[in-house]
């Protein structure tokens, strides 16, 4: 779809169950794409296209089933050779504008990542004798036609059905995040290739290789076409927690916990003066205590940000959300490695921009050289 000059195509499969390649008449009429890959409220994309009637009195487009509720979505780039998948989803949302001018009229789609399937029925259902992991592992296994390849961070706790009994009362989706939510864990689903995908369950991802690095005001290295930061200081909290010892009734305080997310990625943490103390441990135990602290510090958000947009064309690569990324030409304080927490991809005829949102725990690099 996109000027041929720059090298850049788009990916559209589209289908009920299996996703095939759009029809050329679906293609033709595409007029904007947006895939938003965030870490915080999911992926999601939306699709705008023009449209006309046919023979009929309706427009081809709806009638044509490529476009409906529930379908299956991919949407995909091609930088060069190999194509890179932005979402695999499903549409859940129809926005039509009919025009008086031939041809004028619009189709909007929206729709989520493919996790949306998990997220349609409530359950009733009861664990027992089971570890967050492994109840996490038999709810992924009802969604194999998707083409799930679970990633899941085994969890020691095995709770004695004597003592308590794992429950779910919600759907599949919202209980696994509920069980990361406890641990200190996060869960998405990515596209791995097309058709394939990747459900992560487990610690932030905070290491690994980095992505070509984002520059700014360095000449005709440049790829970013605007950039700003911000440090928060209330945004974090150190946490304080205790339990009840049993045969002596005395309370126990634990020691603070660090956060799971490491490595870290800055030399100058900001400092965390707010103090919050979890109210409901008492008799929980040690091991629960210290499960709860772990979550409470590790689910707090970074009090530095920083948000830009690409010069897709200059940068050459797909950024992608969930992974590390070098920054330079910011200054000392904000230079240096970044974790990528979403990437909005704006494409229409001609243009590709990316929108990116970073952050991480505080100021200055912990190396003086960002890596290319």
């Amino acid at each position: 779809m996109l000027d041929n000059k720059l090298g850049i195509r788009l990916l559209l499969l589209t289908g009920a169950t299996v996703p095939l390649p759009a029809p050329a008449e679906v293609l033709t009429a595409v007029s904007r794409v947006r895939v938003t890959n965030s870490d915080e409220s999911g992926d999601g994309f939306q699709i705008t296209f023009t449209m006309a009637k046919g023979k009929v009195p309706d427009y081809t487009l709806l009638n044509g089933g490529s476009l409906n509720l529930f379908n299956r979505v991919i949407i995909g780039i091609t930088l060069g050779v190999v194509p890179e998948v932005l979402i695999d989803g499903v549409i859940t949302n129809h926005q039509i504008a009919p025009s008086a001018d031939p041809g004028m009229s619009t189709l909007t789609v929206t729709g989520k990542d493919i996790s949306q399937m998990m997220d349609l029925e409530e359950k009733n259902d009861r664990y027992p004798n089971q570890p967050d992991s492994v109840i996490v592992m038999r709810l992924l296994a009802n969604y194999a036609q998707y083409g799930f390849l679970p990633d899941v961070t085994p969890t020691t706790e095995i709770p004695l059905e004597t003592d308590r009994v794992p429950r779910q009362h919600e759907t599949d989706l919202a209980c696994i995040r509920r069980l990361a939510l406890r641990n200190g864990f996060v869960f998405y689903i990515e596209p791995v290739t097309i058709g394939v995908n990747r459900a992560y369950w487990g610690t932030q991802v905070r290491a690994g290789a980095l992505q070509p690095a984002l520059t700014f005001n360095m000449g005709s290295a440049t790829n970013i076409k605007s950039l700003s930061f911000a440090e928060d200081g209330l945004t974090t909290s150190s946490v304080k927690a205790g339990f009840i010892e049993p045969f002596s009734n005395t309370s126990i305080p634990l020691p603070a916990i660090p956060p799971l997310r490491v490595p870290p990625l800055s030399l100058t943490p900001t400092p965390s003066r707010r103090i919050t103390v979890l109210r409901d441990t008492a008799n929980q135990g040690a091991a629960a205590t210290a499960r709860e602290m772990i979550s409470a510090v590790t689910n707090q958000p970074d009090t530095v940000s920083g948000d830009g947009e690409i010069d897709t064309v200059r940068y050459g690569h797909v950024l992608r959300a969930r992974r590390l990324v070098g920054l330079r030409g910011a200054g000392i304080s904000y230079d240096g490695q970044y974790y990528v927490k979403s990437v909005t991809h704006n494409i229409s005829r001609g243009t590709y921009t990316q929108n990116f949102s970073v952050s991480r725990e505080g100021t200055r690099p912990l190396a003086p050289v960002v890596v290319i």
